[in-house]
């Protein structure tokens, strides 16, 4: 049993870090095709790929794994794509959460995990381009597994095309799963990505999951696997066609505005923020999805 767990897990740990080598190149291969528009003669973005590293409460090695941000490039303003593998055990306050939120028995007793999973956030020049978010992950305990993850969309400026591609690309990929996926996943993402002191949704919302343990793990990896295959056909023919348009500068504001927004979401209420800082993690990684510029009213 120890085996087949070290080996499922090493294979959704290479499934995360391949997925990130798709996104990494498919961004920088954005950033060289953008010939016109605004921000065209500017230079072409680069991500800048740093190691991190999670230490233990006794200092020792915890695993970690790979940053990568790029700034101020013609088509993304500031996006990171980052990939990890942890493991130790979690302290006192992280146990006691686990155990209320998940209801996981003997977390006390024995409260070693493993977790891995890529995390992406980006925030676009043109606020005719949306922002948006993707992540999938899988946590382990001597208790139990499971996955989570999703993407969702975030645009300053809705368009009602561009959010029905988001949403039918994601169906489509869910559907081989059985006909009540994407309904199920869809209605998470609209109540997770919600923000309640301000009365509103973050976004236009996308698909999410989390606790996902149906007790077979080939089914599940593979429902995770097609949330983070969705991501890109998803995404991409959004900014390829809204990159070129102009805009005016209430447009830029209203893009501020609505990073100030997305800001108070993650530090607030996402619960992968929330995680990585009380388990240990590189704070800069875990706080890669904060804006590089918003603004409050």
């Amino acid at each position: 049993m120890t085996q087949e767990l070290l080996t499922e897990r090493d294979r959704a740990s290479a499934w995360f870090r391949d997925l990130r080598d798709q996104i990494v190149a498919a961004f920088e291969a954005l950033e060289d095709s953008h010939s016109i528009g605004p921000f065209a003669d500017m230079a072409a973005g680069r991500f800048e790929v740093t190691d991190t590293k999670r230490q233990s409460d006794d200092g020792s090695d915890a695993g970690g794994g790979l940053m990568s941000v790029m700034r101020g490039g013609r088509v993304f303003e500031k996006v990171g794509v980052n990939v990890s593998t942890v493991y130790g055990t979690l302290g006192e306050r992280a146990q006691m959460a686990m155990a209320a939120r998940k209801g996981i028995p003997g977390m006390k007793d024995d409260p070693r995990f493993w977790a891995s999973g890529i995390s992406l956030v980006a925030h676009m020049r043109n606020p005719k381009c949306p922002a948006v978010h993707m992540n999938t992950r899988m946590f382990w305990t001597p208790h139990a597994w499971w996955f989570g993850g999703g993407s969702d969309l975030n645009p300053c400026l809705e368009f009602a095309e561009d959010t029905a591609h988001f949403h039918a690309t994601q169906k489509a990929h869910l559907d081989p799963h059985g006909p009540d996926e994407y309904p199920r996943l869809k209605e998470w993402a609209d109540e997770y990505f919600y923000i309640p002191h301000r009365n509103r949704a973050r976004g236009v919302g996308g698909i999410f999951m989390d606790d996902q343990n149906s007790g077979d793990w080939e089914r599940d990896f593979a429902l995770t696997q097609d949330i983070g295959r969705a991501f890109l056909p998803a995404f991409l023919p959004l900014i390829e066609k809204r990159r070129v348009e102009d805009f005016t500068e209430a447009d830029k504001d209203a893009q501020l505005i609505h990073r100030g927004l997305y800001a108070e979401y993650n530090l607030v209420y996402d619960r992968g923020t929330k995680f990585g800082l009380e388990t240990g993690h590189d704070a800069n990684a875990v706080l890669m999805s904060l804006p590089p510029l918003a603004k409050w009213v």
